[in-house]
């Protein structure tokens, strides 16, 4: 992650940053999480949009915790939630993969999309779901 987008992601902003060895006590630690595959920029021009669009999806989704996760483990993990596309957000809830953003989106793609993910978890969690905000 050499690009000072992506570094300002871990750095100014203060997402954790992901590997095999951590990635499970992370998303065990709180009930909403997005994970950043980002790839290369270089390979994938989008990654460094798409790092400037998540803040802004944090913003309005703040019960997600954000990371980015390093690349020497992106590969073996992205196998582990089975998308094709770079870059993508992985979006989890209590550990288990609610939805998967590829490239860049439209953004009411984001919003519609997640506050659909969010509307559709069981009816017993409806206390824990946070609703977006626009700022």
């Amino acid at each position: 992650m050499s690009h000072p987008l992506l570094e300002r992601l871990t750095g100014e902003l203060g997402y954790a940053l992901v590997n095999e060895n951590n990635l499970d006590a992370f998303i065990l630690e709180q009930p909403f999480s997005v994970l950043f595959f980002a790839g290369a920029p270089e390979r994938f021009p989008e990654t460094l949009d798409v790092a400037v669009i998540l803040p802004e999806i944090i913003k309005a989704f703040p019960d997600f915790q954000p990371a980015l996760v390093e690349s020497d483990s992106a590969a073996s993990l992205q196998k582990h939630y089975g998308f094709a596309l770079w870059p993508t957000l992985v979006f989890l809830y209590q550990g288990q993969c609610i939805g998967q953003l590829s490239r860049v989106q439209d953004w009411d793609v984001y919003l519609n999309r997640i506050q659909g993910w969010l509307d559709a978890l069981p009816a017993e969690d409806s206390a824990k779901i946070p609703a977006f905000h626009l700022n």
